[in-house]
């Protein structure tokens, strides 16, 4: 797993003729291996200075991943509290069967939903747009999932008690259940940001102009034409994943472990 991403860094930073040296023949297909050096011979960052200064076509790419990922995250949040505040305090017909059928979605890959799911946006006339992307993620079953836990969790005598002196249930959610459930939605945040920052099959399937293109898609494209910056640009495009990870890495395990928690505690 590690010597992957060596050589990534070292390879970003060398010059073309060094990387010729050393990919030139995987990259022109002839089936011989490709070298490896820690440190390069000739250290540069033009590869970086190309990327950064001289290459529009990335930064689109970058926003699109941007908007797409964080546009499924704010409609994941606006659409999972409430689902799952309904289903963890309310009762109503069809509950059991409709948890269940959140709990078989939240199991079934793209692959299965993609043909079903490419229909219903060809019909929207979302196709080819960045909603094609949004609009199916911010639906997402495992939010619901794991803010369900969390919610049904709460002490009871605290929601009657916020009740009695007459607060709604969306005063409830957005006084006493979200503060209380903010582990899990970091979890969220995060499992999700690296869910879809690193999407590939649902924009290749439901994204045809290369100018709404994520990430995911562009950095194939570029290994063809400019090795070097390819390298740079996977090295960029990672680091926003890795730092959020970094960052709320106790915040995940938190979220999770609490999730486990309140778990044992209701069948107990």
């Amino acid at each position: 797993m590690v010597l992957p991403l060596l050589m990534l860094c070292s390879d970003s930073l060398m010059g073309s003729r060094e990387l010729e040296e050393i990919c030139g023949a995987v990259l022109a297909g002839q089936g011989e291996r490709a070298g490896f050096r820690f440190f390069p011979s000739y250290p540069t960052l033009r590869a970086y200075v190309r990327l950064l200064l001289d290459s529009p076509e990335y930064f689109t790419a970058f926003w699109n991943s941007m908007l797409q990922t964080m546009g499924v995250l704010a409609g994941q949040l606006l659409t999972a509290v409430p689902a799952a505040w309904a289903f963890a305090r309310f009762r109503f017909p069809g509950k059991k069967m409709l948890w269940f059928l959140y709990m078989l979605l939240m199991i079934l890959p793209f692959q299965v939903t993609m043909v079903s799911g490419y229909l219903v946006l060809s019909g929207a006339q979302l196709m080819d747009t960045h909603g094609a992307v949004i609009l199916p993620g911010i639906f997402s079953t495992l939010p619901v999932f794991i803010l369900q836990k969390t919610f049904a969790g709460l002490p009871g005598e605290v929601v009657e008690a916020a009740r009695l002196d007459g607060a709604g249930n969306v005063r409830i959610v957005l006084k006493i259940g979200l503060p209380l459930g903010m582990r899990e939605f970091f979890s969220i945040l995060i499992l999700g940001f690296l869910e879809y920052w690193n999407a590939i099959e649902q924009p290749m399937t439901y994204l045809k102009t290369e100018a709404r293109w994520p990430l995911s898609l562009y950095l194939p494209q570029m290994v063809s034409a400019e090795t070097a910056s390819a390298f740079a640009a996977s090295i960029v495009t990672l680091l926003p994943a890795v730092l959020l990870f970094l960052s709320g890495q106790e915040y995940l395990e938190q979220g999770i472990a609490a999730s486990k928690m309140e778990r044992a505690d209701q069948e107990l």
